[in-house]
């Protein structure tokens, strides 16, 4: 992205209201049939909009089950994620930010830069058996990353 203008951030208030409605925690522009490299995600009180993000550290390994958005009525389990990462990219200004993240909240940045490379948690399950149809009241119960 070479340049940050007023459209962005209406393009990243629009992702998040989206994003909320659906009840996500986050979503990435390819998603909303946007080709820009920018998600944005929500994980208990922290919220962030990251154009151009690349993963620059990533330690530890944990499984864990993901749903998204983009797939509704399944969830993934033993989908394997870094425990903790660090994440450097821009703002909504264009303006070059990291952003430390461990547990369910970089499990949440993951999925989002995965989307950002043309990668679903389906392309990340290790067996075919971890693949499972839930009822919505079931999806929101189990995955703790919906996006």
């Amino acid at each position: 992205m070479h340049r940050f203008d007023p459209s962005l951030q209406k393009l990243v208030n629009d992702m998040f209201e989206t994003m909320q409605v659906a009840n996500g925690v986050g979503l990435a522009a390819p998603q909303i049939a946007q080709s820009i490299r920018v998600f944005v995600a929500a994980y208990e009180g922290q919220e962030v909009a990251v154009f151009n993000p690349e993963i620059v550290k990533a330690e530890g390994e944990e499984r864990g089950t993901e749903g998204c958005l983009s797939i509704p009525g399944y969830v993934g389990e033993n989908i394997r994620r870094a425990t903790k990462i660090l994440v450097k990219g821009q703002d909504v200004r264009g303006k070059h930010i990291r952003i430390p993240a461990e547990g369910w909240f970089a499990r949440i940045l993951q999925h989002e830069i995965d989307h950002l490379d043309g990668i679903l948690f389906l392309d990340r399950l290790d067996r075919p058996e971890d693949l499972h149809e839930v009822t919505e009241e079931e999806a929101e119960e189990k995955a703790t990353v919906k996006e």
